[in-house]
Parts: C-alpha cells; sequence; structure tokens
C-alpha cells in the first residue's frame, strides 16, 4: 500500500493481527502485563481490529474476567469472532460500533485500552468521554499510540497525537494522568484514572 505524504509516494505497511515483525516490536502479552492486566478483571478494547491486544487479554483475564471489544470494521469483528471462538475464548464479545456511539457497559472495566487508534477516531474527545462512562471508579484507561516522528509506517504525520495532545484529550474528560512513557521505537503510552 503507498500514500501521498508531503508531495511524495511513501510505502505504507498494513499490519495483520497475527504478523510476526509486528511482534518484535510490539508485544501485546508484555504490553498488557505493563499495565496491570491480570486474572478476573474486565478489559475493554476499544478500536479493537482484528484482535492484536483483545485475543491475548481474553486468555489473561482468564474465565473469571471479561473482554469487550468493538470496532468500526464488521469484517475485522468477524475475523476476532472467529479466532476466540477458534481458541475457546468464551469470555470475549466483539461487537461492530463506532468510538463515538459505544458504550459497551456502565462502570464496569478494570482497563479500557486504546491500541494506536485514538489518533483515528472523528471525535476523540467523546470516545475518551465514553471510555470514562465504562469505566469503574477505581478504573485505568491507557492510550498506547504512535510517537508523532517519522517513520516508514503507522499513520500519516497529520493524523497522529504528541504525546502532550493526547494526554491533553485525557485530561479534559476528567482524567488524572499517572504516567507517560516511551515504550520503544514507535510508542508511548500514557496511563490515566478516574
Amino acid at each position: 500500500m503507498s500514500v501521498e505524504s508531503g508531495g511524495r509516494t511513501v510505502n505504507k505497511k498494513r499490519f495483520r493481527a497475527d504478523d510476526p515483525e509486528r511482534r518484535e516490536w510490539q508485544d501485546p502479552e508484555k504490553i498488557l502485563a505493563s499495565i496491570g492486566l491480570r486474572e478476573g478483571m474486565t478489559f475493554v478494547d476499544a478500536g479493537c481490529g482484528e484482535g492484536y491486544f483483545a485475543i491475548p487479554a481474553a486468555r489473561i483475564v482468564g474465565p473469571r474476567g471479561k473482554v469487550w471489544a468493538f470496532d468500526i470494521n464488521p469484517e475485522a469483528i468477524a475475523v476476532l469472532r472467529e479466532q476466540a471462538a477458534g481458541g475457546g475464548l468464551l469470555n470475549l464479545r466483539a461487537e461492530t460500533g463506532s468510538g463515538e456511539e459505544t458504550v459497551l457497559c456502565h462502570s464496569c472495566a478494570d482497563l479500557v485500552f486504546f491500541g494506536i487508534d485514538l489518533h483515528d477516531f472523528a471525535d476523540p474527545s467523546m470516545v475518551i468521554r465514553n471510555a470514562r462512562e465504562m469505566l469503574k471508579p477505581s478504573g485505568t484507561l491507557v492510550d498506547l499510540d504512535w510517537k508523532d516522528i517519522p517513520m516508514a509506517f503507522g499513520p500519516p504525520a497529520h493524523k497522529r497525537f504528541s504525546e502532550e495532545k493526547a494526554a491533553e484529550l485525557i485530561a479534559a474528560a476528567g482524567f488524572r494522568i499517572v504516567s507517560i512513557d516511551d515504550t520503544g521505537p514507535y510508542h508511548y503510552q500514557i496511563i490515566a484514572r478516574r
């Protein structure tokens, strides 16, 4: 796939959920462990795609936990449902819906997770407010996103949020920023609480 960027064509790679190259620089199990996901928790994956984070999250939370996942792309949700069924993950519920209109539960989630997609929503402020609705009073919001630097893949530069911009949006929705960390060569991670 190629896209126009600053008057030149740039190759833009689309990573599949099972892409081994992606796991080299973005290990979902390691990331989920680092944000404190554990057995018995309820995890919401906002903009889940084909389940790169939702599938390992369902394994981590186990049968006593629950994973709610949603994405605007019905084909991605179909792939995720198929993977969950094939893996016997009865604790994963996947729905088609936009982040601006989707609230899967009220005050039920321990963690709401944005996995490299907050910049993709038409109204990220509304999506963050919806995340707040889904979180328990003690819940945690996590935004893992692309650094705002030039690189060979990821979204175009004009779509990316800097750490400061993402933190500003999250704080404006009533969250307290706990940490902003570098998570490797391509991403940063913001952890916030209600």
